[in-house]
């Protein structure tokens, strides 16, 4: 059982509100202390997929009193080993409406999904230096017509979280989220297209090399591999199944494009280069389109309801203009 560990700072005379009000949820356990002359301070033992109700009723409750603090942990381990249903008896639980608000996947909360999502469009000169050695390393590849070389730059690219994050702020419809998603996201771009520019300036450009031509034809397969990469990534994300595999799948379906693009531009192959470029905006629809619905299907949603009639709105319009965008654009490949 996956459990987190919430600690809550609060005053004094909300203790008997706050104890009644969390034996009424789905907690394992409760240890509390006094710090100061008016001030408590609370521990939770929680599943985790509880996490989100509790944070969300504590938000809501008490974030506007003096010194209210909440701390979220991950715990690696309790002993003994914690009983769900039988610390349900002892608190007196009865079936109520937070089993109701509670998602079907079991996910962590949207506040630590946040955290995590927040810290991969930090730019830096990290990022750059990361995005730009894979590009140089798949020009390689392309150029030399092998594979390994290919999988090896998916390994070093950082293109899942500012992706990630652009489907999460969406879902929630938070703007400061979205801009620096997509910075990080146009950032990657720039430094992907400049080596491999240079590259197929100063190198010969094979346009008969089958790494380098199947990177300028949209397929079916294409648009499957992207889909299976966006939703696979959220899913992993809120599920704590992250692996570095899954940032491969989403590097797969955004950097070889990107690289065939530039050395084609290069090289002034420019038709050739367009189909590589449709390819890179085709699959970067749909890993977020993929991302947002995953997300919407997960309950993750904002904490208040004016918050959540925006979020809806926005991720409509998103999901509208994504799909219709999509749509005109593999007509366009089909028939010409």
């Amino acid at each position: 059982m996956s459990l987190r560990l919430i600690e809550i700072v609060l005053s004094e005379r909300y203790r008997k509100e706050l104890v009644e009000s969390l034996e009424k949820q789905k907690i394992i356990d409760i240890w509390q202390e006094t710090i100061e002359e008016s001030r408590i301070h609370l521990k939770i033992l929680i599943p985790t997929e509880y996490s989100e109700t509790v944070l969300d009723f504590l938000e809501k409750r008490f974030s506007n009193t003096e010194g209210f603090r909440i701390i979220l942990l991950p715990v690696e381990a309790s002993i003994p080993r914690p009983e769900l249903e039988e610390k349900q008896k002892v608190y007196g639980e009865k079936e109520d409406d937070s089993r109701k608000n509670v998602s079907k996947f079991i996910r962590i909360s949207r506040e630590e999904l946040y955290t995590d999502i927040e810290r991969t469009v930090r730019i830096s000169w990290v990022y750059s230096i990361m995005i730009i050695f894979s590009a140089i390393v798949a020009s390689i590849g392309i150029h030399r017509n092998n594979v390994v070389f290919i999988i090896g730059a998916m390994m070093i690219a950082p293109m899942l979280g500012p992706n990630l994050a652009l489907s999460f702020a969406t879902t929630l419809g938070d703007m400061r989220l979205s801009r620096k998603a997509g910075n990080a996201i146009a950032l990657g771009v720039i430094s992907a297209l400049l080596p491999s520019f240079l590259i197929g300036i100063f190198f010969n450009v094979d346009i008969g090399i089958p790494e380098l031509i199947s990177r300028t034809e949209v397929g079916l397969g294409d648009i499957v591999l992207a889909l299976i990469a966006g939703s696979a990534a959220a899913i992993s994300f809120t599920s704590e199944l992250f692996t570095a595999l899954i940032g491969v799948m989403v590097a797969v379906a955004l950097l070889p494009p990107l690289v065939a693009l530039g050395m084609l531009a290069g090289a002034g192959h420019w038709e050739l280069a367009l189909g590589a470029f449709l390819l890179f905006v085709v699959n970067l629809i749909c890993v977020n389109l993929a991302g947002v619905l995953t997300f919407i299907v997960q309950g993750i949603r904002p904490l208040t309801w004016w918050e959540t009639k925006r979020a809806r709105k926005a991720t409509r319009i998103a999901i509208a203009f994504w799909t219709i965008f999509l749509t005109i654009l593999v007509i366009i490949l089909v028939l010409f």
